[in-house]
C-alpha cells in the first residue's frame, strides 16, 4: 500500500464513527497490526483500547466512550453491530435524570460474547428494527421511543420512566402520540396531556 494510502482508507472507514475504527476493520481493509503500530508511533492514530483505535485528526466526540462501546463487539466480529441503548441511550437523548454507571450496549440475539467484557458495560440481547435505531454524532443509538421501553423493561423506576416521558414530551424527541403511547403502556395512567385537558373544561 502506498505510503499515503493508509489515510484514504481509514478514513473511509471510520468517517461515519466518529473516527473510529476497529484493527479487524482495518485488516479487512488491506492494513495489518504491524502498519497499525508504525501509524500510532507517528501519532497520525491513536489506540484508545484493544483492539480499538481512532483517526488522530478527528477531533474528539462528547460521545467517544460510547462509541469505542459500540466498536468493543468488532473486534473481533467485524460484521456484528453494537447498539447503545437502555438507560445510556436515554443519557444521550438527555430523557430523565439517569446516571447509570456502565454503557449499555444491545447485540443481536445471534452473538455470543466467547471474552470477557469490560467492567464498564452491560450487554443486552435484541433484534432491533432499522426504526429503532438512529444516529447521533455517529453513535447508533436507540431512538427514544424504544430507549425507554427498554429502560422500562429493565426495571427502570416509574419515576425516572416518567420524567423520561415528559422530557422527550417537552424537548420535542417524542411526538404526542409517541409520548401518550408511551404514558397509557409503561405507567398506566392517562396521559397528563389530556388530564390538564379536562382539568381546564371543569374549571370553566
Amino acid at each position: 500500500m502506498h505510503k499515503r494510502d493508509w489515510d484514504t482508507v481509514l478514513y473511509r472507514i471510520a468517517e461515519d464513527k466518529a473516527g473510529y475504527f476497529t484493527a479487524a476493520q482495518a485488516r479487512a481493509a488491506g492494513l495489518f497490526q504491524v502498519r497499525l503500530v508504525q501509524l500510532a508511533k507517528q501519532g497520525d492514530i491513536e489506540r484508545v483500547s484493544r483492539g480499538v483505535y481512532r483517526l488522530a485528526r478527528f477531533p474528539i466526540s462528547r460521545l467517544s466512550h460510547y462509541m469505542e462501546a459500540v466498536l468493543w463487539p468488532q473486534v473481533r466480529r467485524p460484521d456484528v453491530v453494537g447498539v447503545i441503548s437502555h438507560e445510556s441511550a436515554l443519557s444521550i437523548h438527555a430523557l430523565s435524570d439517569v446516571s447509570p454507571a456502565r454503557v449499555h450496549v444491545t447485540l443481536p440475539t445471534t452473538v455470543r460474547i466467547r471474552r470477557e467484557m469490560p467492567r464498564d458495560m452491560a450487554v443486552h440481547f435484541a433484534d432491533l428494527a432499522s426504526g429503532d435505531v438512529e444516529r447521533v454524532e455517529g453513535v447508533p443509538v436507540t431512538t427514544p421511543a424504544r430507549s425507554i421501553r427498554d429502560a422500562h423493561d429493565s426495571h427502570l423506576g416509574n419515576d425516572l420512566i416518567g420524567q423520561a416521558i415528559a422530557d422527550g414530551r417537552r424537548s420535542g424527541v417524542l411526538t404526542v402520540a409517541e409520548a401518550d403511547r408511551l404514558e397509557r403502556e409503561l405507567l398506566e395512567t392517562k396521559p397528563e396531556r389530556r388530564r390538564s385537558t379536562a382539568a381546564r373544561r371543569e374549571a370553566t
